[in-house]
């Protein structure tokens, strides 16, 4: 087979190669997945304006956030379980992300801990919080975290339980022998079930957090929490009333309410609530370069991606995840020359084609 040159080509080299129950669980969404469809189809009823005889000899992609300066603004979304993608698992991820120059979310629920992802990884990392119903725990996690490296800190806010996914469900998902949730070990509760008889319920999601447990993490972490899984603008309004550092706009890959907006539709109610007091970055849909400057263009700061590379992971392992994130970057880069622009600070409303009724376009 050819070396994948798309998304959708390393998506059918992992197709071939994951089991079915993992496949499913990477690419499945909630409900019907029409959410899940959304996400990508939004993307697409968005058009870019090109713009020619302008200097674009010099492409500048560097993105600053919270003091860091990336190469890019395309970060590695959480995800769970890596191990189950690829023997070496965020082990992998971690390395390919460096690779690429990406900052990777790794995922509370890692088949490994975060100290031996930062081993590893040669590039920034940041960390992806599950706030335990055990807050000395969650206490202690924050606090290992920080000491291992770890830069800021997303808390996803949009899953007190589990969507109904479906494929799950069918398949009886479950960790494979010998993996566990390396990062909650020894919290109470915490063991490698995935789905709780319930069938939402989940004894890593704490189904009673509120913005009270937000503004105690605020009160002891060291480094920027920013809040994932925001898409309503009044949510959005109280993220800067308890002052958080950022907001990624989310809808948890379309796997726990069906039939929400897109992302990139959620995208500029919150950007214009936020009004540039913290920066808004988004996830959910990316799969070009093409998408990126989409997000940008609407107020994004930055974008994540998390299918993408998983895929890659499971197609080659650190190559893979390295090859998918620059792919993006090169389609990135020539989005950007097309439409006349050289640095991320030039990417606003004016790159999309004002056609009427189309989502987000300019009036």
């Amino acid at each position: 087979m050819r070396e994948p040159i798309t998304v959708a080509e390393f998506e059918d080299v992992a197709r071939e190669r994951l089991p079915t129950m993992v496949y499913n669980y990477v690419a499945g969404g909630a409900g019907d997945e029409i959410s899940l469809r959304r996400n990508c189809a939004a993307f697409d009823s968005l058009l870019l304006k090109p713009r020619v005889l302008r200097d674009v000899s010099r492409i500048d992609t560097t993105a600053e956030l919270f003091g860091m300066k990336l190469p890019h603004p395309i970060l590695l979304a959480p995800a769970a379980y890596h191990r189950m993608v690829h023997p070496e698992g965020e082990a992998a991820t971690a390395r390919g992300a460096g690779a690429a120059g990406a900052v990777l979310v790794a995922s509370s629920l890692s088949n490994i801990t975060f100290e031996e992802i930062a081993a590893v990884a040669a590039g920034p990392l940041w960390f992806q919080l599950y706030v335990q119903s055990d807050r000395a725990f969650t206490r202690d996690l924050v606090q290992r975290v920080e000491a291992a490296g770890c830069k800021a800190i997303c808390i996803t806010v949009d899953t007190p339980i589990l969507g109904t996914r479906r494929r799950e469900v069918r398949d009886r998902f479950e960790l494979a022998p010998g993996l566990d949730r390396a990062n909650l070990r020894g919290c109470r509760g915490a063991t490698s079930v995935h789905i709780e008889e319930s069938g939402v319920y989940s004894e890593v999601l704490d189904a009673t957090l509120t913005w009270e447990g937000i503004d105690w993490i605020r009160g002891f972490a060291k480094v920027p929490i920013l809040l994932k899984g925001i898409t309503a603008p009044e949510d959005a309004a109280l993220a800067v009333e308890h002052g958080v550092a950022g907001i990624i706009v989310s809808n948890h890959g379309a796997r726990n309410l069906d039939t929400t907006p897109a992302t990139i539709e959620a995208l500029p109610g919150v950007v214009e609530v936020v009004d540039g007091r913290m920066p808004v970055l988004l996830d959910g849909g990316i799969r070009r370069g093409t998408d990126v400057i989409k997000a940008l263009a609407l107020g994004a700061r930055a974008v994540l991606v998390g299918r993408p590379y998983l895929w890659g992971l499971a197609a080659a392992g650190a190559e893979g995840v390295a090859s998918v994130l620059n792919m993006l970057r090169t389609e990135l880069l020539a989005a950007m020359a097309l439409c006349g622009r050289t640095s991320l600070a030039e990417i606003d409303r004016s790159v999309l084609w004002p056609v009427p009724g189309a989502t987000g376009a300019p009036h």
